[in-house]
């Protein structure tokens, strides 16, 4: 891949963190907005997900989707270094239906800003370190399972029983013990997810300062 000559300064990356359906989504969309598609590279996390394309399909689903292991973080952590360097990276596209990686990879350019998205980011010490600024985006466990519920029904195809058996087997004994921990690394923590503007405002008012420093 062609690459330009970088910058003098490096970009600043930016992770939002918090359990499934905290609202990690709508508030890294409103960074997105405001800060300007033109100043940040988004990665979510999510894409990571190790290819199960070798595992029947029958048995996907039935993975622990919400360990540390069920991701390639190494991959990640080559890709902001790449990024950080001011050179492009081809990330993975993930199926979340059929719990495999599509052949085909999106290519992203570097930005002044990068936001990295997704459940455990802040639990992973390695990719951690990468981080200039972190956010946690908190929300009650109830207002967190109906969100998740609503999604992987209408987006992923799921059955109701099945979102409730996954929650109980592996997302919320998962968050008890990697992600809610996860948030004493916080910098931030923004309670009630999307709807707490107001610290959505001061998170992308540093991140605007940080770009003119």
């Amino acid at each position: 891949m062609s690459e330009s000559p970088a910058p003098a300064k490096r970009p600043i990356i930016i992770a939002v963190a918090g359990g499934t359906g905290s609202g990690k989504t709508t508030v890294s969309a409103a960074i997105r907005e405001r800060v300007g598609g033109q100043n940040l590279t988004y990665l979510p996390h999510d894409v990571y997900y190790h290819n199960l394309d070798k595992i029947p399909t029958s048995s996907r689903g039935v993975r622990n989707f919400d360990h540390p292991d069920a991701w390639e973080t190494p991959l990640m952590i080559e890709h902001l270094q790449r990024l950080q360097n001011w050179h492009e990276a081809e990330i993975p596209i993930y199926d979340f239906v059929h719990h495999s990686r599509l052949v085909e990879t999106q290519r992203v350019k570097p930005h002044p800003v990068i936001l990295v998205e997704g459940i455990l980011v802040l639990a992973e010490p390695a990719l951690r370190d990468l981080f200039d600024v972190k956010i946690f985006v908190d929300a009650d466990a109830d207002i967190r399972f109906i969100r998740r519920l609503r999604r992987d029904m209408a987006e992923r195809g799921r059955t109701l029983d099945s979102v409730i058996e996954q929650y109980m087997d592996t997302v919320r004994p998962m968050h008890l013990e990697f992600v809610e921990p996860s948030k004493r690394y916080a910098d931030v923590i923004i309670p009630r997810g999307g709807h707490n503007l107001v610290a959505i405002d001061m998170v992308t008012d540093r991140i605007r300062s940080l770009l003119t420093v």
